[in-house]
């Protein structure tokens, strides 16, 4: 995201560098999944979708997954110390943040959500320092606001899951209740549109961007939270927010439509 808005894109090596840090912090991530999924063995079983997950079902032998968390966790630092020292070094912070997520603090209310979102954030500064470009204080202010209301949204589908069955999908649903949840939600969709609104109209955006438009994106963004909304809200979908956006016609064409007015503006 940092190269795309930078119009950086097309500079010889940073596309590739990029995807290569990329790849390694999946490798690094995935093994952080795999590590949740071992401590969250117990809890999976009782849930009626996580239970299909190859840990939890059986599918998968703990110590073939541990071993595979292993090799992508060494083999996504490797690959990272070779692109750079400091992304690494960031990496190292995402991976330690994440280990502690899945000892105790996802237990922590409001902890677990916030430390959900810093992961998002930890990802933009990774992209920064491998291309070699600044990161705006606003896209790492919306990275985290939206992370946020992402991560509230599967919260509350832990809550229904817990009103409708009695079954908790994890302890730390006890520190939330659906009011709190709602109205957490409400505000980080307000403040992410006002936020994105102020960096469209903002100086410096207009003035880096050559363009008086820019502001028009907001409508994608304000018809995206509104769509999310009504999925998580109205129809209940909000479990696994990257199968929605992969699966939703809706929420796919408006970040498409998003993508496509963005890219226009920095690089007609």
């Amino acid at each position: 995201m940092p190269v795309f808005f930078a119009g950086s894109i097309g500079a010889p090596g940073v596309l590739l560098d990029t995807c290569l840090a990329f790849i390694a912090f999946s490798m690094a991530a995935s093994a952080i999944y795999i590590f949740n999924d071992y401590r969250d063995i117990g809890a999976d079983r009782e849930h009626p979708v996580k239970r299909e997950r190859p840990l939890a079902s059986g599918t998968v032998s703990v110590s073939a997954a541990l071993t595979l968390a292993a090799v992508l966790a060494i083999a996504g630092g490797g690959l990272m110390a070779w692109l750079s020292l400091p992304a690494l070094a960031v990496l190292g912070i995402y991976f330690g943040l994440n280990v502690s997520y899945s000892l105790w603090l996802k237990h922590v209310a409001i902890i677990d959500i916030a430390i959900i979102s810093l992961g998002f954030v930890l990802r933009l500064f990774i992209g920064s320092i491998v291309a070699g470009i600044p990161l705006s204080s606003w896209i790492v202010i919306m990275t985290f606001l939206l992370a946020l209301f992402i991560a509230l949204a599967k919260r509350r589908d832990d809550m229904i899951l817990y009103l409708e069955t009695g079954k908790r999908a994890r302890p730390v649903i006890d520190g939330y209740n659906l009011q709190m949840i709602d109205s957490a939600m409400a505000i980080m969709a307000s403040v992410v549109i006002v936020a994105y609104l102020l960096y469209t109209t903002s100086a410096a955006v207009t003035e880096r961007l050559q363009s008086e438009y820019v502001y028009l994106t907001t409508l994608f963004v304000i018809i995206g939270i509104m769509r999310y909304l009504q999925l998580t809200l109205v129809f209940k979908r909000t479990g696994s927010p990257t199968r929605l956006v992969i699966q939703d016609n809706f929420l796919r064409a408006t970040v498409l439509a998003w993508l496509l007015g963005f890219a226009w503006i920095i690089y007609h």
